[in-house]
């Protein structure tokens, strides 16, 4: 991937403010892939002691919306259309992980898939699945 796109990449990321909430931190962009870290804080939490399901999905979302943007044109941005979300343990663990990756990039519209890890010492277990559709917008006016 080049230089010029992995840097719109992180630019993105850099300017979405809940993942600054989130303390989430991009850990890899490449073409059709992309992967997001954030730690399970006391402030993201369920009733139960788990991460909340909203921090899977955003993580799992946004790692698979930036997987798009890795293929899309210089000078375009990425907004989901839709996503939908399989919940299938609970978030316990240290932090949780999303691999986005595209499973298809079409002219106007890019299937996409995350997994969500939890991650607690060396085990890592899958506690989520994502598929959606992402679509490349104009960026906002600065």
């Amino acid at each position: 991937m080049s230089e010029e796109i992995q840097s719109r990449v992180r630019a993105s990321f850099a300017r979405q403010t809940m993942m600054t909430t989130l303390r989430a931190e991009m850990l890899l962009a490449d073409a059709g892939r992309c992967v997001l870290r954030a730690p399970i804080g006391a402030h993201v939490l369920q009733q139960h002691g788990a991460a909340h399901a909203g921090l899977a999905f955003t993580l799992g979302d946004s790692a698979a919306g930036y997987a798009a943007l890795t293929l899309m044109d210089a000078g375009a941005e990425v907004m989901t259309v839709e996503m939908k979300i399989n919940l299938m343990a609970p978030a316990l663990g240290e932090a949780l992980e999303a691999v986005g990756e595209v499973v298809r990039a079409g002219r106007r519209l890019l299937v996409v898939r995350a997994e969500v890890f939890a991650l607690s010492g060396e085990t890592r277990k899958s506690i989520a699945i994502l598929q959606g559709t992402m679509i490349p917008v104009a960026p906002p006016a600065a």
